[in-house]
């Protein structure tokens, strides 16, 4: 192996021993196999670049292009022309598979699923974009030193993101793999270093030189890594990076208390609501017979400081046998015990246990804690949902509109806590909750209001590409926009609620699913859901759903309409449109509850627009069949002559060479230098380099011996020889007729002398072609020189006037 490709091959070393640090923060760890396959693709690119060769830019610039197109395939094949060429939508997408990865990087605990895209596209992506780096520095430029640099970044990622353990080990294989790069780049270098490290010679009186570079490179990597080790111990450890979004308080202590301090499960609930293909979270199957009611609660969120909602830290203890009747809950409202099995997907990764509420009893293994104040289990030092089976018993609690209007005040205690709201919510949210609840006459009548105002009454639209927002002003601004998702209407019904004196709360979980014929509900990801809930004495805390065409409307919330109206009616979930919705029917005849309960006949423009066909000017129908085939013909071909390309460069340089008949004598030299040219050049695609050092006679002799022609053959060869050497020496050249026959005597012979394949080999891919990439490079180096030599007149002389 030559220096450059042994060079190129520690560099492909280097990057992967330093990408085994990511082998901790995410699973399966076999994604190390792939990113050393897609490294070794750019790892030949570039040696294959630098062998034909080409100036140092285009070798860097072939290397990229190879990389962008892997990565096109993996991750962008469906926004790209042939699967391969990114086009603007495929860049686009790279975009939002890296703000996706972001959010799953703070939503994900360690180790996170490589199934995430944007994460898969952050790991791989990533390790090629250092890999080139490595490549670029430590071979194409021969200066491995400076390659530490972007090893050093790679490493020192993966140890912000740990958890700190064995980053020992993983410096230790990121840095032998340095100290490899370093030892290939040259032994001169290394020999110098080793008069330091040498000591005396073995023999007095005897020059032993410098100390070999490979002991003296392996001495270097054990004082290094001797240094290196100390200082990491000395160091303090960089634990619970970005991916630790489990939070570390999760079940400390002595395993019979402790707290716990939940992750925002906000972040990826409008990720989940806007995904391509609706993946199932969970299956259910329930013994109810209403599924409409079958919300399934992962936290509650009951602090507010005036940004966002977010849950406040809470103690947790042990799980009990039977949970306690819900807070509030009066033995006079009706209720139904309901059991429900829950199975989890095995991809869906979630510290907190989905559940109805309010629970009555859970049946689940693995290591679980109970929260009491949202009655919620929450996973002990690293359990999750992933492919979990669970058993839940529920109450299926049914509270009359009278008993919600007759409820007594709260206990001021829980009035204090879950009506504070902070000095920094802009006033305009007051305002609008007495200006929409004027003329109710209790807490639940406003409650009632409330929620028609953003389900009917109010103009909102939902729409899930509104940003969630975080600023003082983000309920204030969704009131004037009126534009937004679930987490903005349970955001400001809750928040106006509070304003009204009503305890509230926002519950995150998943709306009721799709039930399926053989009798369990998937739950998917376009059900993710949020809600508002209020606490009314008597009955506890009680859902409520303000968002348009999301989940179910509560019966207790519709007064009593004439017709069939079933208040149970589910509104769209999972397979709705995250389109904004249409604004409400003008129709006399459609009361806002009917509205609100989408009984009223209604036209969708969207479904309009689709039967007026429409789609991408390549699809069309109707009349246009011809354009439609013409197009997809004329693709093929295209597709079809790309690996072809070759060939018929090939054969089209041979038309040209050979097509001389008829010249002048002034051509004669030019025709047989042609000539020449195409004998060279077929015997080089048979396998026979051209040798430019050697005499034409010589050359043709090498050519007449390793291709085994026979004496017809070897004949031509040497006349063309004949030739060329008196086109180039003679004083007066005499043309020489029949050059072209005798060339194509000569690929007539070798085609003979070859095996099968090396025939197929040539006229497929012509080793020949290369002379395009060659011209290609003399041309770059050519316009440089040019631009250098132009550069210095365009300054002009010092002192010297315009």
């Amino acid at each position: 192996m030559s220096g450059r490709g042994r060079l190129a091959l520690c560099a492909w070393a280097a990057t992967l021993m330093a990408a085994c640090a990511l082998l901790p923060l995410v699973e399966p760890v076999t994604w190390i196999v792939q990113a050393a396959f897609l490294l070794g693709v750019q790892t030949v690119t570039g040696a294959v670049a630098r062998r034909i060769p080409l100036a140092r830019p285009l070798t860097v610039a072939a290397q990229a292009l190879v990389t962008l197109a892997m990565l096109t395939l993996i991750f962008a094949r469906d926004h790209a022309f042939l699967g391969l060429i990114p086009g603007p939508g495929a860049f686009v997408h790279f975009g939002d598979l890296l703000q996706q990865g972001g959010d799953d990087i703070a939503r994900y605990a360690i180790p996170a699923p490589l199934e995430s895209d944007g994460i898969k596209l952050m790991v791989f992506g990533g390790v090629l974009v250092v890999g080139l780096m490595v490549d670029t520095l430590a071979v194409t430029f021969r200066s491995a030193a400076p390659a530490g640099l972007p090893l050093l970044a790679l490493y020192s990622v993966a140890a912000g993101l740990s958890e700190g353990h064995g980053d020992w080990l993983w410096f230790l294989v990121a840095a032998i793999g340095y100290l490899l790069l370093l030892l290939a780049e040259g032994r001169d270098r290394l020999s110098q270093w080793g008069r330091v490290f040498g000591g005396a010679p073995r023999s007095p009186g005897v020059d032993s030189g410098p100390v070999a570079p490979v002991r003296t490179g392996r001495r270097i990597g054990v004082a290094s890594l001797g240094i290196a080790l100390v200082v990491s111990a000395v160091l303090p450890s960089m634990n619970g990076g970005l991916l630790d979004a489990t939070g570390a308080g999760v079940g400390a202590g002595n395993g019979n208390g402790g707290t716990i301090s939940a992750v925002n499960p906000l972040l990826s609930l409008r990720d989940s609501l806007n995904v391509d293909e609706d993946r199932q979270v969970l299956s259910v199957r329930t013994g109810s017979n209403d599924i409409s009611n079958l919300y399934l609660r992962i936290v509650s969120l009951d602090d507010f400081d005036g940004r966002t909602w977010k849950p406040s830290k809470r103690s947790i203890g042990a799980v009990p046998k039977d949970f306690p009747t819900p807070i509030g809950l009066g033995s006079d409202v009706k209720r139904t015990e309901v059991e429900t099995t829950i199975s989890a997907a095995n991809w869906y990764e979630q510290s907190y246990l989905p559940m109805p509420y309010p629970p009555s009893g859970v049946q689940v293994r693995g290591n679980w804690r109970y929260e009491p104040e949202g009655m919620a289990l929450v996973g002990d030092h690293g359990q999750n949902t992933r492919g979990l089976t669970y058993d839940v018993k529920s109450l299926d609690v049914e509270p009359t509109a009278e008993q919600l209007a007759a409820a007594p005040a709260p206990p001021p205690a829980l009035e204090r806590d879950y009506t504070e709201l902070p000095d920094s919510l802009p006033a305009v949210v007051a305002k609008t909750a007495r200006e929409v609840t004027a003329g109710a006459k209790n807490p639940y009548e406003q409650a009632v209001a409330l929620q028609d105002y953003f389900a009917v009454t109010g103009g909102f639209e939902y729409d899930t590409q509104v940003q969630v927002g975080d600023g003082p002003n983000a309920i204030a601004n969704f009131l004037r926009d009126k534009q937004g998702f679930c987490v903005h209407f349970s955001f400001a019904m809750a928040a106006m609620a509070r304003s009204l004196g009503i305890p509230a709360r926002v519950a995150v979980g998943f709306a009721p699913g799709t039930p399926q014929a053989d009798g369990t509900v998937s739950v998917g990801l376009k059900d993710a859901h949020a809600w508002p809930e209020l606490y009314f004495e008597g009955v506890g805390w009680t859902r409520f759903e303000p968002t348009p065409t999301r989940g179910t409307v509560p019966s207790y919330t519709i007064p009593e309409v004439g017709g069939s109206v079933d208040p149970g009616v589910a509104r769209p979930s999972a397979g709705s449109s995250t389109a904004p919705s249409a604004s409400a029917s003008a129709s006399d005849s459609c009361s806002p509850q009917l509205r609100k309960l989408e009984a009223c006949d209604s036209a969708s423009p969207a479904a309009a627009a689709a039967q007026d066909g429409g789609g991408p000017w390549w699809a069309v129908q109707g009349q246009w069949w011809y354009l439609k085939l013409l197009f997809w013909t004329l693709l093929g071909l295209v597709v079809l002559s790309v690996p072809l390309m070759p060939m018929l460069w090939r054969l089209r340089t041979r038309s040209v060479r050979l097509g001389a008949h008829g010249r002048s004598d002034a051509d004669a030299a030019a025709y047989t230098l042609a000539a020449w040219q195409e004998l060279t050049d077929t015997a080089w695609d048979f396998g026979i380099a051209p040798d430019d050092s050697q005499t034409p006679r010589k050359a043709a002799a090498r050519i007449v011996r390793l291709g085994h022609l026979e004496p017809t053959a070897a004949a031509s060869v040497h006349r063309v020889a004949d030739a060329v050497e008196q086109v180039l020496y003679a004083p007066h050249p005499r043309p020489t007729a029949g050059l072209a026959q005798d060339v194509l005597r000569v690929i007539g012979g070798l085609r003979e002398s070859v095996s099968r394949g090396t025939r197929a080999r040539a006229l497929i891919a012509p080793r020949s072609t290369a002379r395009v990439v060659w011209t290609l490079s003399e041309w770059w180096a050519g316009t440089r020189t040019r631009v250098a030599g132009v550069r210095p007149t365009l300054r002009k002389p010092s002192g010297q006037e315009g």
